[in-house]
């Protein structure tokens, strides 16, 4: 008798900013969708990438650029941030899956044992190139696990930027504000150098001339 192919459920991710994903569980740890960042990011472009890993699909980092979500961000860049939030460095055996990347990591951060080694808190492949069978059974495993939903997916709505000399202005005073606090700082540290030395100063300078 042929029973009927198991069909794994997809896990839904947790705590998305709205919606009904925004879950908090009593099994969720206060660290829980915590990750490094790359530098370059701040916490909410990453959080862009997460939705548009979701929606686009691993690796797929073309139709993220085309998409116009992260403008500024490289390839490059955004295949490190991805490791990061994967929290390991082979990212080959999670290419096309619409995954919530801050899940895998997660999961992979409490990962332990003596075989298991991390470079910037993401572990590393310590053994031979993974054949692309091995690859391909991971991400079949993977997609049981990880896979969101179609119609999670599917209705993603990607933020799209600012007009670029808007953004671009923003940048900038942004930049004025920093070098005024900078500014300010040096001007503190310039004006505590330059008072006096106080009775006590002068005192044990004058006890440490008299030893010599």
């Amino acid at each position: 008798m042929s029973t009927a192919p198991r069909v794994a459920a997809p896990i839904v991710p947790r705590s998305m900013p709205t919606g009904q994903r925004n879950v908090v569980r009593s099994n969720d740890s206060a660290s829980l969708w915590n990750c490094t960042l790359s530098p370059g990011w701040t916490q909410d472009e990453v959080q862009v990438l997460r939705k548009a890993l979701m929606k686009l699909g691993v690796g797929n980092w073309m139709k993220i650029i085309e998409s116009e979500c992260l403008p500024g961000k490289t390839i490059a860049q955004m295949n490190l941030q991805t490791q990061r939030m994967l929290g390991q460095q082979s990212t080959a055996e999670f290419n096309g899956l619409h995954i919530d990347a801050l899940e895998v990591g997660h999961l992979n951060s409490q990962k332990q044992g003596p075989e298991i080694k991390r470079k910037n808190n993401c572990i590393v492949n310590t053994g031979g190139k993974l054949s692309r069978d091995e690859v391909e059974r991971r991400r079949v495993s993977h997609r049981e696990k990880f896979e969101v939903a179609p119609e999670v997916w599917k209705a993603i709505v990607l933020p799209k930027p600012d007009n670029p000399l808007l953004l671009l202005d923003r940048k900038r005073e942004e930049l004025k504000e920093l070098q005024a606090e900078l500014d300010s700082v040096l001007a503190q540290i310039a004006a505590i150098e330059s008072q006096p030395a106080s009775a006590a100063d002068q005192a044990t300078t004058g006890t440490k001339r008299a030893r010599e």
